[in-house]
């Protein structure tokens, strides 16, 4: 397994990146707010060699129109991943679907991956619909395994310091094999 870290406008623009093979950076939140740091903090990432990912914090409305937000904001470069953050209460699981299905539709060739606590997954989620794959938080004290049976790729184990995460890969090459980005991809846009 290997370590990754997602950041927000909580976390500075020049996160430390030692020991960490991925960072998951939080772009927007419903169709008006977008993180001020995302482009600082996605240079930070980049400039370390880390897999990128970006994601969406899902507010009740229009799922297109938050997608279509979403990915306005972002010049996608070959291996970036993309996900829903689903966390608001008052967005269904019918809805949580429709924006994956649709960023998958308008993001080919990106993985797009569903976030969401251990709650959510077990409770609120209807259809086992994860896009192309989970990234489940859960705060055992067990990193890497959450308590649940659905095949995961992501596992938020912590938020002491920071929300830190294991993926389910063997190194670095092989998350970047898998979110479609190759060595010696260029990582500047």
């Amino acid at each position: 397994m290997i370590k990754g870290i997602d950041v927000s406008s909580y976390q500075p623009e020049d996160y430390s990146t030692r020991g960490i093979e991925f960072v998951f950076i939080k772009v927007t939140e419903g169709k008006s707010y977008t993180n001020p740091k995302w482009v600082e903090q996605r240079k930070t990432g980049r400039d370390a060699g880390l897999v990128t990912g970006f994601y969406h914090f899902v507010r009740s409305g229009s799922m297109k129109a938050q997608a279509d937000y979403f990915l306005s904001k972002i010049n996608l470069v070959a291996g970036d991943m993309l996900a829903l953050d689903w966390e608001d209460p008052k967005v269904s699981n019918d809805e949580k679907d429709e924006w994956i299905k649709y960023v998958q539709g308008k993001a080919e060739g990106h993985k797009v991956l569903l976030y969401c606590n251990r709650d959510f997954w077990l409770n609120r989620d209807k259809t086992s619909f994860a896009g192309d794959g989970l990234w489940i938080a859960q705060y055992n004290g067990k990193p890497g395994e959450p308590d649940i049976k659905h095949r995961w790729r992501f596992h938020q184990y912590t938020s002491d310091p920071i929300d830190t995460n294991l993926g389910e890969f063997d190194s670095r090459e092989a998350l970047r094999t898998w979110a479609g980005g190759k060595k010696g991809d260029s990582n500047e846009k």
